[in-house]
């Protein structure tokens, strides 16, 4: 990976991207606009209270950490712009710490690598006992392996955030390369001994490291913890990868695993992706009638957050939070916290994630470590039209379907109101950018999908 990692979002991007509600990806079919469709779950939405915040004990500090962390890596820009919207992002670190937020994370990889200098900018302008920020070790480039540029990248991250210590600070993405990438990233370089000594000097309060992919690297540091006694831990925990992660990528581990051996060791959880990229926000229509039953005026992202806060060794739930809104509604949902009842538990993790898992979807995140495309195409949008389109059963498969040449035109459409024409899956030339350098968490084989729903649109296309 490197800094060209392309995790910012415009406003109206993010509109097409995200869908709030599983509706904007439809909505230019209807002639309404995707901002009012994406706000459909907000209209009603009320102010959250302040002085609400639920809080979880830090065990090794004692420390109180609000339950909603902000995650800044999906920071709004100023429209039609690729110039960060710093007012913006300071009236929304403002907001958010005026209701108890009180926990935000970052990398110096996040939008384009202006993440933690936009993020340093809005923190300073506070007290440094009203936030804690965690940062990450960001070395995936191999030439970014070595000690020196490392350790650099360490200092780079205190200049940028503008502070003298780092409250929890992270190996980055450890298992995503497996043993070999742990290996030359931090052990035989020895950068993590020195990490492990800028936290005895107090330079680093909290020492972590953030999960993906490869299980024996996992389990090799947890089986390593009386060595590094580590402070926590970041795992990707929702109602979906709970019980399915390995069923959607055989490079994923159950959260159930992942969250159960940190409680063996009592080790803290940091929970990253409790929407999945904005997919449990997306949901097919019999989930969403399911749940806007049993709570009408809740939106549908509240269920995912309600469901990552509830366990309790959760220290804190992560969320990109690149509107006001979407600030606001999960404020809603931890100021306080109504945890789940086991049954709705499992009504989520058991019942409706088997439903899900029957539809074999494209498991994108949205994450956005596959751009930017050299040539343009707009991976993560494309990935969710068509998932949008197959969860909500409109996929034009069957001629004999009676619905079927309203079903073709409307993905069509749908497809170019979502992403410009010159930036659809019939301009990649599958020159592997998007995964030379494994960029994709989730080992999404993305030349060949893409390919697929060209293949689609092309049959589609010619019988118009």
């Amino acid at each position: 990976m490197s800094k060209e990692h392309n995790t910012n979002i415009s406003r109206r991007s993010f509109l097409k991207v995200l869908g709030i509600g599983g509706t904007a990806a439809m909505a230019a079919c209807a002639g309404k606009s995707a901002r009012d469709a994406a706000l459909d779950d907000y209209k009603s939405q009320v102010e959250p209270p302040v002085g609400k915040m639920t809080f979880r004990t830090n065990p090794k500090t004692h420390e109180k950490v609000s339950l909603l962390g902000y995650g800044m890596m999906r920071l709004p820009t100023k429209d039609d712009s690729e110039e960060f919207d710093q007012e913006m992002i300071n009236q929304q670190v403002d907001y958010a710490i005026e209701h108890g937020v009180n926990y935000f994370d970052t990398s110096p990889v996040y939008c384009k690598g202006e993440s933690e200098r936009c993020t340093g900018i809005a923190l300073s302008r506070h007290k440094r006992s009203e936030y804690f920020v965690a940062t990450k070790l960001s070395n995936f480039d191999n030439d970014s392996w070595g000690r020196e540029a490392s350790i650099q990248m360490y200092h780079d991250s205190m200049k940028q955030l503008q502070v003298d210590y780092i409250d929890y600070y992270l190996l980055h993405g450890v298992g995503m390369d497996g043993m070999e990438a742990l290996h030359g990233r931090y052990l035989d370089n020895g950068v993590l001994d020195y990490l492990l000594e800028e936290r005895a000097a107090g330079r680093i309060r909290n020492l972590g490291f953030s999960y993906h992919g490869d299980i024996e690297v996992f389990d090799y540091l947890l089986a390593e913890n009386d060595k590094y006694k580590w402070d926590f831990v970041q795992i990707e925990l929702n109602w979906l990868d709970w019980n399915y992660a390995n069923e959607i990528n055989d490079r994923n581990t159950d959260a159930s695993y992942l969250y159960g051996e940190l409680q063996k060791k009592g080790i803290p959880a940091v929970i990253m992706e409790p929407l999945l990229g904005g997919r449990l926000a997306r949901v097919p229509s019999y989930v969403t009638e399911e749940l806007k039953r049993r709570a009408p005026q809740k939106s549908i992202a509240s269920w995912a957050f309600r469901y990552a806060g509830t366990p309790e060794g959760v220290l804190t739930v992560l969320s990109g939070m690149t509107f006001m809104e979407h600030l606001k509604d999960n404020l809603l949902s931890y100021c306080p916290l109504e945890p789940l009842s086991e049954e709705e538990q499992r009504m989520l993790d058991t019942r409706l994630a088997h439903q899900m898992m029957e539809e074999e979807t494209i498991p994108c995140n949205a994450c956005n470590y596959c751009m930017p495309c050299p040539y343009g195409i707009d991976i993560p949008t494309i990935f969710t039209h068509y998932n949008k389109m197959k969860i909500e059963k409109q996929m034009p498969w069957d001629k004999g379907d009676p619905e079927y040449r309203k079903k073709r035109r409307q993905f069509l459409i749908s497809l170019d109101r979502a992403v410009e024409r010159n930036r659809q899956p019939d301009h990649c030339i599958k020159c592997g950018r998007c995964i030379s350098e494994k960029h994709c968490p989730q080992n999404i084989r993305i030349p060949e999908e893409l390919e697929r729903i060209d293949k689609l649109i092309e049959q589609l296309k010619r019988e118009a």
